[in-house]
């Protein structure tokens, strides 16, 4: 199966506050983009079906952010929950059989290759699942399966994909190394050093 085939949606969560950062994570720009439009268009840059964003804190700004994209733009009310409740926001808008590339906004490193890297393991492996590695553990972004997106329908509170991932067995879903990728946006220090390593304006 082509990466490219239009076999999958791609939903973008950029519904976060940013409260440790104090400033909206998702209007960060690099090469003059913000991070949120660079999500958007990256994960359109994969030809799914559909692409939809879920956005919360910040909504106006951020949707105005992304005004010039084709995207599907789905407003979480409750987004000071968390995680969890971005992905059922998203779930809950997809047809049963949808499987789904999930990425955030924070990973200034990301690139297209990365995602495509991600569809074409997922595509490849026993469970239809793709994680990217974080200190041991499997984060976003990230291709879930139909089945493990109905599990996500269930989430609450702050959690996210990665507890449904933890349940699959090593070897039956795609794992992307890529180390670039364990380095998010939460502290104004994080983003003193993305900007000292060129990943931020």
């Amino acid at each position: 199966m082509s990466p490219d085939s239009n076999s999958h949606v791609a939903i973008v969560l950029a519904a976060g506050g940013s409260s440790r950062l104090g400033a909206p994570k998702q209007l960060l720009k690099r090469d003059g983009e913000t991070l949120v439009h660079r999500a958007v268009r990256l994960a359109g840059a994969t030809h799914p079906h559909r692409l939809l964003l879920v956005i919360g804190a910040y909504a106006e700004e951020v949707h105005a952010a992304v005004d010039d994209l084709q995207v599907e733009v789905l407003v979480n009310n409750d987004w000071q929950e968390g995680l969890g409740s971005s992905l059922r926001v998203a779930v809950g808008a997809l047809e049963e059989s949808a499987s789904a590339l999930i990425l955030g906004c924070d990973q200034p490193a990301l690139e297209l290759g990365h995602l495509q890297r991600l569809l074409a393991g997922a595509a490849a492996s026993a469970s239809g699942c793709a994680a990217t590695r974080h200190s041991g553990s499997r984060g976003v972004p990230a291709v879930a399966s139909a089945a493990v997106l109905r599990e996500a329908r269930g989430l609450r509170g702050d959690r996210g994909l990665r507890e449904a991932l933890l349940q699959l067995p090593i070897g039956s879903f795609h794992l992307l190394e890529a180390a670039e990728l364990e380095f998010d946006l939460d502290t104004p220090a994080e983003v003193e050093r993305a900007i000292a390593d060129g990943v931020l304006d």
